[in-house]
């Protein structure tokens, strides 16, 4: 029983730690470049993933979903500080910053849809020392890949849901008119409160669940 979930933990775990530590570190890089070298000064432009990881978002909340058999692991990392007055077009380099995270996701995502498939047409040794070696260490990897897919995806689009302070409000907010924009700013506070809600309400699933099945499609 504790193999098992040790073995599904790891299975899980890395790619859900790689997919929410490249997020971060992409919005850190591009703030960086466009002038904002906060992240930098704070030591989070780094692949670390303890410089990133939140006790509740990157620890707690994945062993909690894969003890309760959830289909799909989910997790965030600490948020890396961006200090938007540095930026040298606030209004407009806000939307760049915010856009890292998600695209990145979505790159990581077809790249270990390439690998997966790619993968899937290779032939392996089906005896010896090396047959052995493919049986053991293939089906997780491949396993791991599957999961990098989906998981990344998954970030990737709900991240782009235009609520702030989720990545898709910071960037409806680079988009509107500057007076809509800091009337919108203002449900921050309330932001992750609505998620929770429409998340407990399933229409956040009815929502991003389609979204998401047809990155899958494409991608696997």
């Amino acid at each position: 029983m504790i193999e098992n979930f040790l073995q599904q933990l790891a299975i899980w775990a890395v790619p859900v730690v790689a997919a929410v530590v490249l997020h971060e570190v992409a919005h850190g890089v591009v703030a960086y470049r466009l002038g904002d070298p906060t992240a930098a000064r704070m030591g989070r432009l780094t692949l670390n993933p303890f410089k990133h990881m939140d006790l509740f978002g990157t620890v707690l909340l994945p062993i909690f979903l894969l003890v309760m058999h959830s289909p799909f692991l989910f997790g965030y990392a600490k948020p890396v500080p961006v200090d938007y007055r540095n930026l040298r077009n606030p209004k407009r380099d806000m939307i760049w910053v915010a856009m890292a995270g998600p695209i990145t996701n979505l790159a990581l995502a077809s790249m270990a849809a390439l690998i997966f498939r790619t993968a899937l047409g290779l032939p392996y040794p089906a005896a010896g020392l090396s047959g052995w070696l493919a049986v053991m260490v293939v089906p997780p990897v491949m396993l791991m890949l599957h999961n990098s897919v989906l998981i990344n995806v998954v970030l990737a689009v709900f991240n782009l849901l235009p609520i702030p302070p989720l990545d898709g409000g910071r960037v409806l907010a680079g988009l509107l008119p500057l007076r809509q924009a800091v009337a919108f700013a203002r449900l921050e506070p309330f932001g992750m409160v609505i998620v929770m809600t429409l998340l407990a309400t399933d229409v956040l699933g009815q929502v991003v669940g389609p979204v998401v099945d047809i990155f899958l499609r494409v991608l696997l």
